[in-house]
């Protein structure tokens, strides 16, 4: 939650940096105060124009305490402070004024915490309210939910997170809960009026306790803004309000905007709507395409059309697929860098084989010059890069993943943290339930006595050690019980205790995973992280106060290695570039993903995430497409093969500018395409200024 505030001096003179803009962007820079949005594409100079444009501003007089620069990360935020206080350093001169501080710039909850704890008296919250994260916030649902007895139901109740994840969606989208279930979560509409219950519930004990989460920030602010006072007051402090990448603003981001800029006059949105990918999240891209319609004659749109970044080869290809959308702001882009090589469909048998090839051209690559860190490898979910990730590590290529879950909400390492924190605080209720669902032969009445037995006693430690397991889970826990009493004792020296822990999760992890081999070595780059700490308890805080992003980030790059491959899920990827990209499996069932052919919207963001990794690539773009899926542990079918064809998306016009390789075995080339995997084709129906009692008031509630 921590904005960015940098000092640096407005210049007398001119700006000297106009040389380095082409026209569009200069425009962009120096626009006046109507609505104004610059619609840039992948590798147009998106954030050079908008640190122009706050240069611009600034050299131009304006008060840089009545700037407002909204983004969507805090490195974002500092990249864009950077550049513009290095243009105006660049174009101050002799002669330069005192410093001048940009202190309104971070991202929309950062801006909202500020806000809402500044104007908390006047609207009804408490200013010293804390706010939640998301893991803190699925807990107390869960503990909510609990409460509520929906926990123990006869029938199949939505677990915390997914409760957690529908009232976000409620919010973000600024839509009710009967449609949101519908469309989304159609399982889940038998129990309308009990999730009702249970959100109003939740805004019920946030608001007894002073909480705030990361939805309730944004949703205070709207509010807020919905009082005239308060309104006025905001509008008058900001003369200019700018956001960064706009695509991803929601209904309820969009509405904060309307509430600052009423009319427009001053307002900057800077973004592309062809790569907005964040739909799960309530990204929605009418703020962009409406933008000319909402504000009429005011309104200007830029397009920035000139690509730095990839060679005209890859432009075109990109071009081709986004083309086929049914509806984005219009422009075509061209590339202004040399010539390369023409982007490739590569055909293999299977996955193993993808995994293969890919090895061996990341490889071959690097022989020619391209060093493993000028690669990556691109994909639509984690589970895709498994059978990669065997490779890479039986052939000794070091690398590091990004996307997917957050390393510490995988389940293998919430496991073993699990039994490290239960062992240092046997109270510990979340992990010692955890822990004990994992020895086979446990059973929900098991647990519900252990839990019982700790809060119950004075020494939890001595009811750990005398609670007794029913009869089939003795074995399994004395085994864990050993391990949990040498950590809980100190008995295994740090960070001996971890490897205990290790040895003990270790055959549960091949008995319940197929991917194993992964996990682990996830659990080894944890290992290297527990071996930099004095103790346990160091540790554990250090995980809890600046927690890992990604499998890869605890360690950072593989030890003693000088490069190392990129491996990243596309929405990670998202505003990086390689000079090679390789996307696997690019075909239906995964590009577009399955679960996401229920409606045309959502088929058409699968198309705009292909677009998003395609455009990631500089000089080398490789698309690999495996045509057969080995499946397993189908409950009707057995083990089976799966076939597969090329994704919809690469259509004659994409294929046009792709070279096409195959590696399919000889007796499959003049055989038709084995038909695809069936999509599930989902149809789903169409779908005061006391703010604390406001955000109760959502679900119904009365204060």
């Amino acid at each position: 939650m921590t904005d960015t505030t940098l000092a640096f001096s407005v210049p007398n003179a001119a700006p000297a940096w106009d040389a380095a803009l082409d026209d569009p962007q200069r425009a962009a820079a120096h626009h006046g105060m109507g609505p104004l949005l610059v619609v840039a594409g992948p590798g147009t100079g998106k954030t050079s124009t908008l640190a122009a444009r706050v240069a611009s501003l600034l050299a131009r007089g304006v008060d840089p305490h009545r700037l407002l620069l909204l983004t969507f990360s805090r490195r974002a935020a500092q990249e864009m402070g950077r550049r513009a206080a290095g243009m105006l350093a660049a174009a101050q001169g002799t002669a330069g004024r005192p410093a001048a501080a940009l202190p309104w710039s971070g991202t929309f909850h950062a801006i909202a915490a500020r806000l809402l704890r500044e104007l908390a008296p006047a609207v009804g919250l408490p200013p010293d309210f804390s706010v939640l994260d998301r893991s803190d916030a699925e807990d107390l649902m869960a503990s909510v939910r609990a409460a509520r007895g929906q926990a123990e139901l006869p029938r199949r109740f939505p677990l915390a997170p997914t409760c957690l994840a529908i009232a976000s969606r409620c919010v973000n989208t600024d839509a009710d809960l009967p449609a949101v279930l519908a469309e989304h979560y159609p399982w889940c509409r038998a129990w309308t009026d009990d999730l009702r219950q249970l959100f109003e519930d939740y805004a019920h004990h946030k608001q007894q306790h002073r909480l705030l989460d990361f939805d309730d920030l944004l949703l205070a602010w709207a509010e807020a803004l919905g009082v005239p006072a308060v309104a006025q007051a905001l509008s008058r402090r900001f003369d200019h309000v700018l956001v960064d990448e706009a695509q991803d603003c929601n209904r309820l981001q969009a509405r904060i905007l309307a509430g600052l800029r009423p009319e427009g006059q001053g307002l900057t949105l800077v973004g592309d709507d062809d790569q907005c990918i964040y739909g799960f999240r309530g990204a929605d891209r009418r703020l962009m395409l409406d933008f000319s319609a909402s504000h009429g004659d005011r309104a200007t749109v830029v397009a920035l059309t000139k690509n730095h970044r990839a060679t005209p080869a890859l432009v075109a290809t990109a071009q081709a697929l986004i083309d086929g959308a049914a509806q984005r702001l219009p422009r075509v882009q061209h590339s202004a860098t040399d010539a390369g090589p023409r982007p490739r469909l590569v055909r293999v048998a299977d996955e193993a084989v993808q995994a293969s090839w890919v090895a061996d051209e990341v490889l071959r690559l690097r022989e020619q010059g391209l060093a493993l860190k000028q690669q990556a490898v691109l994909f639509r979910t984690g589970t895709h890069a498994a059978p990669l990730e065997l490779e890479l590590l039986r052939r000794g290529i070091p690398f590091v993943k990004f996307g997917g879950l957050r390393f510490l909400d995988t389940a293998h390492v919430k496991d073993l943290l699990a039994l490290l924190r239960w062992a240092r605080n046997p109270r510990h209720a979340l992990a010692a339930q955890r822990c004990a669902r994992l020895v086979p032969g446990i059973g929900p009445a098991a647990v519900r006595r252990l839990l019982a037995a700790l809060a119950g006693g004075e020494d939890p430690a001595a009811a750990v050690a005398a609670f007794t397991p029913p009869a089939g889970a003795r074995e399994a826990w004395s085994a864990m019980l050993a391990v949990w009493q040498a950590l809980h004792h100190g008995h295994a020296p740090w960070p001996e205790g971890f490897d205990a822990a290790l040895h003990w999760l270790e055959p549960l992890l091949r008995l319940r995973h197929d991917d194993a081999a992964v996990r682990l070595a996830d659990l080894a780059q944890l290992r290297a992280a527990a071996q930099a700490q004095p103790d346990v308890d160091r540790f554990l805080a250090d995980l809890a106060i600046d927690p890992p992003q990604s499998s890869s980030d605890l360690a950072g790059p593989p030890h003693r290695d000088e490069d190392w491959l990129v491996l990243s899920t596309i929405h990670a990827a998202k505003g990086q570039e390689w000079r090679a990209v390789h996307v696997l499996s690019v075909v239906d069932g995964c590009m577009p993903a399955d679960l996401a052919t229920g409606r045309a919207e959502e088929i058409e963001e699968e198309r705009r995430l292909l677009y998003v990794a395609m455009t990631r690539a500089r000089v080398h773009l490789n698309l690999v497409v495996p045509h057969r899926f080995h499946v397993t542990q189908q409950h009707r079918f057995g083990d089976r093969h799966l076939y597969a064809v090329p994704s919809r998306f690469l259509d004659a016009r994409v294929l046009a500018c792709c070279d096409e390789i195959d590696q399919r075995p000889a007796e499959w080339l003049d055989a038709p395409d084995a038909p695809g995997w069936p999509a599930l084709g989902l149809a789903l129906p169409p779908g005061s200024a006391d703010i604390g009692t406001r955000l109760r008031g959502r679900w119904g509630g009365t204060g």
